[in-house]
């Protein structure tokens, strides 16, 4: 639908470069329809990059005219995304969009589906904390949150659900904070009535269809290509090896409960520990914070340690990165890592956020599991796994005693070091933890 431009200007925006080297962005939901009128920065569009997603903000003022592409369509960076009939008059008198009298802001309140049916507005997001170490006995199956009622903003998806009888909690959401929008019903509905469970939510945006043969098949894009893109050259291109030890974390856990009990305003817990642990082990082992440069033959040992960490968020397993982690004291890094696990949450991480890490610590022990082979976040060097810590029999002053064990993981490239650096570094790691106080002599 369009709208004439009448006695106005009319002006497009274009798709902006989004920084990070990115080309390319995915229309995702449209917050304005043609005819709305927009002030300026105002929200009008929702993209999704293989990075992030971005909500865009519109720099000009005046009515929308044309929206350019459907959600869903992929666009490159400088193609028109929507074009605003900008008025000759503003406030009392001919002036610049921007500048001189104020105007009254008006929002348009309608969203466009991607069938182009206006809908209410609404948002959902979910309480975040610092991503925890699974610690016996409870096993947590997976990352996420707590399972919470599906999200529908629109009572004409509900009611087109209801009438087909479909279960909204078993549905796949594709909407910005996993919200289900008509699209999905329709989906479900084609593929028979079931949709896909809710654990089975595509990483990537676009349809979700079902071939001849009765196989549902979920595009490869966005994130989940990104993803699949660096996993493949991971292991096309690092040779690499694991190691692993079991370790008594007793000691580690009863150090947690008492910096809890000093300073509970910190909110220091395992895994800004295990982040401690880390950035001491990397200044002491210097060859697992670096990468390889193929084109010039060269091992880059990074004079900076950008802590990498896996988190979950609506858009699946992603790795936000603690910048400068090195120069942080253990109470900054509580606070960075719950800062960006919020984010990553919420669905409001930033390129810049996900991009630059030189060491990742992957606590896969949330799973309910012990360990793990991961795959090198490419193009790093190396990464250290924590399983579940749990009661085992172990040996502990002579005798048999239930500890709290877990198992420690690294894998590394074995390009940039040999077994003795890895394992030197990973015994140290075991070493702080079993005995945190070692941490003191290399701060």
């Amino acid at each position: 639908m369009n709208v004439s431009p009448a006695s106005s200007t009319a002006k497009t925006f274009m798709l902006p470069d989004l920084g990070e080297g990115l080309t390319e962005a995915e229309v995702v939901q449209w917050h304005v329809a043609p005819g709305d009128e927009v002030h300026v920065d105002q929200i009008v569009v929702s993209v999704e990059t293989a990075k992030a997603s971005v909500d865009l903000p519109c720099p000009h003022a005046g009515r929308v005219l044309t929206l350019h592409c459907e959600p869903g369509a992929v666009l490159q960076v400088g193609r028109p995304l929507l074009t605003i009939g900008v008025p000759h008059k503003s406030g009392s008198g001919n002036v610049l969009v921007g500048y001189g009298t104020s105007e009254a802001k008006r929002t348009g309140r309608r969203r466009v589906t991607p069938r182009g049916r206006p809908g209410a507005t609404g948002s959902a997001g979910a309480v975040a904390s610092e991503p925890s170490i699974a610690v016996s006995p409870a096993v947590v199956p997976t990352a996420a949150s707590p399972v919470q009622a599906p999200k529908v903003i629109s009572p004409v998806v509900r009611k087109l659900a209801t009438d087909n009888n479909l279960n909204l909690e078993e549905l796949a959401p594709s909407g910005p904070g996993n919200v289900i929008r008509r699209a999905d019903v329709e989906a479900a509905l084609e593929i028979g009535g079931g949709g896909l469970p809710a654990h089975e939510v595509p990483l990537s945006r676009g349809p979700v269809r079902t071939d001849h043969g009765g196989d549902i098949r979920i595009p490869l894009r966005g994130l989940r290509k990104t993803i699949a893109d660096k996993l493949t050259a991971s292991r096309r291109e690092i040779p690499e090896a694991t190691t692993w030890v079991d370790v008594d974390a007793t000691e580690l856990m009863a150090a947690k409960s008492e910096i809890k009990g000093l300073n509970p305003a910190a909110g220091i817990g395992l895994l800004a520990l295990f982040a401690r642990i880390c950035v001491a082990g990397l200044a002491k082992f210097p060859e697992l914070n670096s990468r390889v440069d193929v084109e010039a033959q060269e091992i880059v040992q990074i004079r900076d340690i950008n802590l990498s960490f896996a988190a979950q968020s609506p858009r699946g397993l992603v790795v936000p990165v603690v910048h400068g982690a090195g120069e942080m004291t253990t109470t900054q890094l509580a606070a960075a890592l719950r800062e960006l696990t919020e984010l990553a949450r919420d669905g409001k991480l930033s390129p810049a956020q996900m991009t630059g890490g030189t060491f990742t610590l992957n606590n896969y022990g949330v799973f309910g599991t012990d360990g793990a082979t991961p795959i090198i976040n490419y193009p790093e060097a190396a990464m250290l796994g924590v399983g579940r810590i749990i009661d085992r029999p172990w040996a502990y002053q002579g005798q048999v005693a239930l500890r709290k064990v877990t198992q420690l993981g690294l894998t590394f490239d074995h390009r940039v070091c040999d077994g003795g650096s890895a394992g030197g570094f990973l015994r140290f790691v075991a070493d702080c933890v079993e005995k945190p106080t070692l941490l003191l002599s290399e701060l």
